[in-house]
Parts: structure tokens; C-alpha cells; sequence
């Protein structure tokens, strides 16, 4: 039998020189704080003054969790940067209001949204361009449609 506890992944989506996108997906608490404000820090050390965070895969926060969000918060703003938080569920988003920390971390439904938030200027490309099939799965960009041919369409015709 496995068990496995507080997981934390921390990925980046795409950057510019003022701003990263990472998706946090796992569980955010005391027992991974460390790594959380490490990479987020590492990230502010490259340059990056705006963080955007997809947390739409983020399945558990604690008051651990949302102290380091804070932090990062705080040391962006001291910067004149901006913490912004993409997808946030239920719990989440619950955990902020309860908190009164809704209005520190806005949140938007995706991250296209909170980009828009930005100066153009400090927005990096959104969707991220992927290379490969393989790249576009691992960074969750949708496949292009499969359209059939004219002989493939059992309706005939060329199309819809």
C-alpha cells in the first residue's frame, strides 16, 4: 500500500520579461510551503514582477497555504507587481472569502482573464505556443479539431 500526502507541482506555463505563468496544482501546506515560496521566489529572482497562478488543479489550501500566497503577494507589491490567481475552485475561493483575502488575491476564471489585467506590455504570449503534439498536451492546449475529408463524411459533402 502507498500513501501519499501533500504533493505540490509547480510548472511554468510561459513567461516574458515581467511576468510568469505557473500552474500549482496538488496540495498547498505547512508541508510544502518551503517549496512553494522557493520556486516562487526563484521565479521574482529571474526578473519576473507579475505572477499569474492557474490553480485550477490546487485541490487543497490550509492557512499555510494561503499565508505563503500572501507573502508572495506582498513581495510583488513591493516590487510593483501583482499576484493574480486563474481558476480558483470552490474551496479556494470560499477559504479567500472567509479570510477577507479576495480582494489581496484576485482571482479570475482563467488566465487569459487575469493576463488582460496587465499592461500589454508585460503580458506574455497567451496560449503559449506549443511546438508539438506532445507539447500541447503537456501544457493542456486543446488539439486542433480533426475535420473529415469529403470521403470520410458519411453525410457526404465537404462539411457541416
Amino acid at each position: 500500500m502507498s500513501t501519499r500526502t501533500h504533493r505540490l507541482t509547480i510548472t511554468e506555463i510561459t513567461s516574458c520579461d515581467a511576468c510568469a505563468v505557473l500552474r500549482v496544482s496538488g496540495e498547498l501546506d505547512h508541508s510544502c510551503e518551503g517549496l512553494f515560496l522557493g520556486t516562487l521566489g526563484a521565479s521574482m529572482d529571474a526578473g519576473h514582477r507579475h505572477l499569474v497562478l492557474d490553480v485550477t488543479a490546487l485541490v487543497f489550501c490550509d492557512s499555510r497555504g494561503l499565508n505563503s500566497l500572501l507573502a508572495v503577494r506582498w513581495l510583488l507589491e513591493r516590487r510593483r507587481g501583482r499576484l493574480m490567481l486563474a481558476g480558483a475552485g470552490r474551496r479556494l475561493t470560499e477559504l479567500l472569502a472567509q479570510t477577507g483575502s479576495s480582494e489581496l488575491l484576485p482571482s479570475r476564471l482563467t488566465v487569459g482573464q487575469a493576463l488582460l489585467d496587465l499592461p500589454a506590455e508585460h503580458r506574455p504570449v497567451w496560449p503559449p505556443v506549443a511546438s508539438s503534439p506532445e507539447d500541447r498536451a503537456v501544457r493542456g492546449s486543446p488539439q486542433p479539431p480533426h475535420r473529415p475529408s469529403p470521403q470520410q463524411n458519411p453525410r457526404g459533402g465537404g462539411g457541416e
